[in-house]
């Protein structure tokens, strides 16, 4: 069964994250099982949109996370983090956007989910950056 298209154009949350996902290294946007995903070139899927998909009730970002901290965040605030289906038992955080949305806390969850799912070129590339003085 197909998924119906679902990537929204005119939501102001989902308008933020693809800038910021976009201004990451090497990344580019497809679409995927009706909604906007965001992967590294030669790397994989970093972040996912969730508008209602599957009519979840919300407008929102599956994030790929490092372990023990998607638990962390859902326990600590679960208004504002989830546990994403399919992709959740994979470690994947869900974060809603909307007014409550942590810009600078999401934004920190991107690129580390970008570094994680770059190649080990990038990788390199992007820790010798981080330690340039």
């Amino acid at each position: 069964m197909a998924h119906p298209r679902k990537v929204e154009t005119n939501h102001p949350g989902i308008n933020k994250l693809r800038q910021k996902c976009m201004a990451l290294p090497e990344v580019f946007e497809k679409e995927a099982w009706g909604e906007a995903t965001f992967r590294v070139t030669k790397g994989t899927m970093f972040a996912m949109t969730d508008c209602d998909h599957h009519g979840s009730g919300h407008i929102a970002v599956w994030v790929k996370a490092p372990p023990l901290i998607q638990p962390e965040l859902v326990e600590r605030d679960p208004d504002r983090y989830f546990v994403p289906p399919y992709m959740g038992p994979k470690g994947w955080v869900g974060v809603k956007l909307n007014a409550k949305t942590h810009w600078k806390e999401l934004e920190k969850l991107l690129v580390e989910a970008h570094f994680m799912s770059a190649p080990s070129r990038l990788r390199k590339n992007l820790e010798r950056q981080s330690s340039a003085p």
